[in-house]
């Protein structure tokens, strides 16, 4: 599960995980969702990974990270085009998707949501909290897919690389150091104003966002904090 930011490259793991032979869903918002993935990226995965670390005990998290000053101008195209979607009482997108939005982004309780200053307070916020949160795990990992060879560590951390003698406990940085390394990267995605790579991209391995099973659509039934 990835409990990062909007705008950190979700999309490209989730279709680089695709092509590892994982089951991915880009976002869950029924019981069944989480069942049927290997991976879960972006919401609401952002907002609950505590909640989700609880229900999943065994489960690896990855916090997708980016420079706030790549991460500000992307996440404000993004909001631009999605608030009309969030609205609280008649945006069309799926509730937990806005409360997830809300929890981290306050855009129900802010005049401008996009504005420069208040993103840059939530992306600091948040950041602190899940490194927090997550402080001293060996199942936790930071990414930044930007970085040559992230898509290698990846790999490693959740246990896809070990017959290339690579270990999931070292850093990026002691896998470069490393002759052998091989350093592999992410597709890039979700370049310019694309932000329906998702959607576009066609495998038998995606999960659906609201995959009926037993409970038909239900979602859990905790709360966030």
């Amino acid at each position: 599960m990835t409990p990062p930011k909007p705008c950190t490259g979700t999309t490209s793991v989730s279709v680089a995980l695709l092509e590892q032979g994982l089951t991915v869903a880009h976002q869950a918002f029924t019981k069944q969702a989480f069942m049927l993935a290997d991976a879960v990226s972006d919401a609401p995965c952002f907002s609950d990974y505590r909640q989700l670390d609880v229900l999943f005990p065994n489960a690896k998290f990855v916090y997708l990270d980016r420079p706030l000053d790549k991460w500000l101008p992307s996440m404000r195209m993004l909001l631009g085009r999605m608030m009309v979607h969030l609205d609280k009482d008649n945006g069309r997108f799926h509730p937990v998707m806005k409360r997830s939005f809300n929890h981290c982004f306050d855009i129900w309780q802010v005049e401008d949501v996009a504005d420069e200053a208040h993103l840059t307070a939530c992306y600091q916020r948040h950041q602190q909290q899940v490194f927090n949160y997550f402080a001293g795990r060996d199942d936790f990992i930071a990414l930044d897919i930007s970085v040559d060879g992230s898509l290698t560590a990846l790999m490693a951390f959740i246990g896809l690389s070990d017959a290339q003698g690579i270990h999931s406990q070292q850093s990026l940085s002691q896998l470069h150091s490393q002759p052998s390394f091989p350093k592999l990267n992410f597709p890039q995605l979700n370049m310019g104003r694309n932000v329906a790579s998702w959607d576009e991209y066609k495998h038998p391995n995606k999960i659906s966002a609201n995959a009926s099973g037993p409970d038909k659509r239900k979602f859990f039934d905790y709360r966030l904090d």
